[in-house]
């Protein structure tokens, strides 16, 4: 073949736009990989490679989850406030207003109902870009809402968390939505209505201490870090190394505390499965 020829020949492949080049590839956090951006896409944002599963926003759970043009959102026009005028290196009101910017939503919640394999149901859903997820007044009503909707529509409940634990800029008014949600999630038991509860990466602090963990079943996807403090911390705190996986969804699926681990690809009809076996009476 005429090696000049074999540089001049144009390449009949899709390429990328020069604007497209840079923000279109993406690097696996896990086996390190380097890939195009639809490629992981269109697996759902998942690797390839290695399996390893990228954090999602709630559009993007939404598209993943949820039958077409069935999902109705809720409560949307609750705000947090600042009643303690908290102040550390930004004020609370600003680091709020950040977030609404980089989200356009005013909390980390999003909640509503919609379908799932035409099965009906109530969801709710923690966006770890707003704040790191965290759990604040705002989030604690947004889920005791949904759970009395659920009770009242007699539909099940699924909270998929992603959240670093409670909000610190909220201090005791943060802590008190651990126990309300708690209390309300008790609720469903007696009404026989089911909650799952879908624990991704990361799922930490107050949430996991309390309604993150709480469900009739408890789903994880795969490689989440699941816990209550740091690795650090508990390595300091009993002064000993801790297991390989230590806080990660298969470690806390063979100890028990967990029921399953689903890859994402799966989950939606997991969902859809599990809601009509614990179907409502």
């Amino acid at each position: 073949m005429n090696l000049l020829n074999l540089f001049t020949k144009t390449d009949t492949r899709q390429q990328a736009t020069k604007s497209e080049a840079p923000a279109h590839w993406i690097k696996c956090q896990s086996c390190q990989a380097l890939m195009y951006y639809k490629e992981v896409e269109n697996q759902k944002y998942v690797c390839p490679k290695c399996g390893y599963h990228f954090r999602l926003g709630v559009k993007e759970r939404l598209e993943l989850l949820v039958d077409e043009g069935t999902f109705v959102e809720f409560d949307d026009n609750l705000k947090p406030v600042d009643p303690l005028s908290f102040v550390d290196k930004k004020s609370y009101v600003k680091r709020v207003e950040e977030g609404v910017n980089k989200t356009g939503r005013s909390s980390s919640v999003v909640s509503g109902e919609c379908k799932i394999h035409d099965v009906p149901a109530q969801l709710v859903i923690f966006d770890f870009a707003f704040m790191g997820g965290s759990l604040g007044s705002v989030e604690g009503e947004k889920i005791v809402r949904a759970v009395n909707r659920a009770i009242e529509k007699k539909e099940g409940l699924i909270i998929i968390s992603a959240s670093g634990g409670a909000r610190m800029q909220e201090s005791t008014y943060s802590l008190m939505q651990m126990s309300k949600t708690s209390a309300a999630l008790a609720k469903l038991a007696n009404h026989n209505i089911p909650y799952i509860s879908v624990l991704t990466d990361p799922t930490m602090g107050g949430v996991s201490a309390s309604f993150a963990t709480l469900g009739d079943i408890i789903i994880a996807e795969p490689g989440a870090l699941i816990g209550f403090a740091g690795q650090r911390v508990i390595k300091q705190t009993i002064g000993s190394d801790l297991p390989d996986g230590f806080q990660r969804a298969e470690f806390l699926l063979q100890k028990g505390s967990i029921d399953m681990v689903v890859n994402r690809n799966e989950l939606k009809k997991t969902l859809s499965d599990m809601l009509t076996l614990l179907k409502v009476s």
